[in-house]
């Protein structure tokens, strides 16, 4: 499967499973509200369909996606308001960790950097 079929099978997942929450949480979505939430779920997910390319990922199928329906159907509001609450802080403590690495890569680097300076002349 190519990363456009990828791509189109997995947006076709999030379409029902997208209608299938507006529902549970009575949200009347226009097309371009449905068509945004779309959007941000494939650019958010294109880098990762990139990756698998070469690799064919089977097609979602109907009894896996009434599984992932009847999920979506056991969830509460407390959940819903433990996802929203999460959300954000989640993306903070990705970003943040992604930070760490960076400047622990930056400072591994400096240290082999140094490890390998020429010592003949007076060098540390």
């Amino acid at each position: 499967m190519t990363h456009n079929e990828n791509r189109e099978t997995l947006l076709a997942a999030f379409d029902r499973l997208f209608d299938r929450a507006a529902s549970k949480l009575n949200i009347d979505s226009t097309p371009e509200d449905r068509e945004t939430a779309r959007s941000a779920f494939a650019s958010r997910y294109d880098e990762t369909l990139g990756t698998l390319e070469n690799i064919e990922l089977p097609e979602v199928n109907d009894a896996a996606l009434a599984r992932m329906e009847s999920a979506i159907d056991e969830i509460s509001p407390t959940h819903i308001a433990n996802y929203l609450a999460t959300a954000p802080l989640a993306k903070y403590l990705q970003e943040t960790l992604r930070q760490i690495a960076v400047r622990a890569a930056e400072r591994r680097v400096i240290e082999h950097l140094a490890e390998q300076a020429d010592t003949r002349y007076g060098g540390n």
